[in-house]
């Protein structure tokens, strides 16, 4: 009885042991399991193959401001980047201070921004254009980048083999918001829009102290008549339709940065009282229904001459919150709205326009994964989820050659891990993923901008 007692111990320990042990060696693989989930989309074979068929798309950059013609060096990448922009901590220097007194002291900023967005999309550039890993960059082969990047900018050829060899562009709409009415530009691969800004203040002539951006010098450079307010509107038609004819492609307002982007829909006899009077003697009242006026003008001239709107949304506080334009998109179906940097942060709202209004509205993601590449992937996953694939754009905003590429290669790699997940949670196919990222960074800018198209084509 006692061996059988012992006997039926030693089973029942046996059992529980095998119970406890196999939860253990099931939690462990539970756990092991858990672990190995978490898997870097971009070491994946799917993410492999859809980011090489990314970069061999002949893109179309909707947005940028290539205007760099002088000799940068490396403070001056910098300088001129959204980090420079928005890192107060950024040491000045000038041209006459070597890099050897500017070098030291940057390191702590350089240090402290090395997660940020604004620091990483510029590292691609450094690596891929110069060789170096920017982020290990010692005194020495700091000044000798900066030697290569002047070597660099004297050559002429510099920026057109960036922006179409390197990072595959094959045109450029550009942003020349130094000279609002000149459409010509210097790059056989680059387009213009009409910089809109300057005539949302042209209830007086003293408003302009630069001839270039006023319409008043237009006018008269022009011979048109510009005296009453109906005058004033007429030289708006002449601007946009001159634009036109000479080869700009759409128009850009980023009239977010100074005021809200609610338009609200002013009698025409409302807004000339605002006309022929200085800023002084105009309440703030008066001077908004008269730019209110104004943007719905240019709304109904953009659908006229054929010119898409390309909108600022976005980076600007809460009076930049796209869903303030809901009321004037919704009376203005003729016209092509182009909501720009995905209404950062305003990103569901911003696909909630474009899928209410999804005849004349288009998402363009310029500037999104350089501000936040952790938005814009979201971003592109949720305006996957709730618009058509042809109503979303893309974008670098930058002004210079290697910003450029930084953030062509940020966009296309975003972009890919988006898909790429996709197609490994069974969502799409890879042929349909393909057809997606060509339609984002090409194909959707030919069928949104109608000018752009027939210039391509010719």
């Amino acid at each position: 009885m006692l061996d059988f007692v012992r006997i039926y111990v030693l089973l029942l320990i046996a059992h529980l042991v095998g119970i406890f042990g196999l939860a253990s060696f099931s939690n462990g693989q539970a756990e092991q399991s858990e672990t190995s989930s978490v898997v870097d989309t971009k070491s994946t074979p799917t993410f492999k193959r859809i980011r090489t068929h990314l970069d061999s798309i002949r893109a179309i950059d909707t947005h940028d401001h290539l205007e760099f013609d002088k000799v940068p060096g490396l403070y001056t990448l910098w300088r001129e980047s959204y980090f420079g922009t928005f890192i107060p901590q950024l040491a000045p220097k000038t041209e006459h201070v070597p890099v050897a007194t500017w070098w030291p002291k940057v390191q702590r900023s350089f240090a402290n921004g090395r997660t940020m967005s604004f620091y990483r999309y510029q590292l691609p550039a450094f690596k891929d254009l110069y060789g170096v890993d920017f982020n290990k960059l010692t005194l020495e082969q700091a000044e000798e980048l900066d030697r290569a990047i002047i070597a660099k900018y004297r050559d002429p050829n510099w920026i057109r083999h960036v922006v179409t060899e390197r990072a595959n562009i094959q045109m450029l709409v550009i942003d020349y918001d130094y000279t609002p009415f000149d459409y010509v530009c210097p790059y056989e691969f680059g387009c213009a829009v009409v910089r809109l800004n300057p005539l949302f203040r042209g209830f007086h002539r003293e408003e302009y102290d630069n001839d270039a951006e006023s319409p008043y010098s237009y006018a008269e450079r022009m011979g048109l008549p510009l005296k009453s307010f109906d005058d004033y509107c007429n030289v708006l038609d002449h601007i946009l339709e001159r634009a036109a004819s000479r080869g700009a492609v759409g128009l850009k307002s980023t009239m977010a940065y100074h005021r809200t982007l609610r338009y609200d829909q002013v009698t025409r006899d409302h807004a000339a009282e605002a006309f022929g009077k200085q800023r002084n003697e105009l309440t703030p009242a008066q001077i908004k229904a008269f730019e209110d006026f104004i943007f719905w003008r240019l709304c109904e001239l953009s659908a006229k001459h054929d010119l898409p709107f390309q909108v600022h949304t976005g980076v600007a506080m809460e009076r930049s919150n796209p869903l303030h334009l809901e009321n004037v998109i919704a009376a203005n179906p003729q016209t092509t709205f182009i909501l720009f940097h995905g209404g950062f942060p305003w990103i569901g709202e911003t696909g909630m326009i474009a899928m209410r209004f999804q005849k004349n509205v288009w998402i363009d993601s310029n500037w999104l994964p350089t501000v936040s590449y952790t938005v814009a992937k979201r971003a592109y996953h949720e305006w996957l989820d709730v618009v058509p694939s042809n109503r979303i754009m893309w974008g670098t905003d930058t002004l210079h050659a290697e910003g450029l590429y930084g953030a062509a290669v940020f966009t296309r790699q975003c972009l890919a891990e988006v898909l790429a997940e996709r197609i490994d949670r069974g969502e799409v196919s890879e042929e349909d993923a393909k057809r997606i990222g060509r339609q984002i960074l090409r194909e959707n800018a030919l069928e949104a901008f109608p000018r752009l198209r027939r210039r391509i084509d010719n």
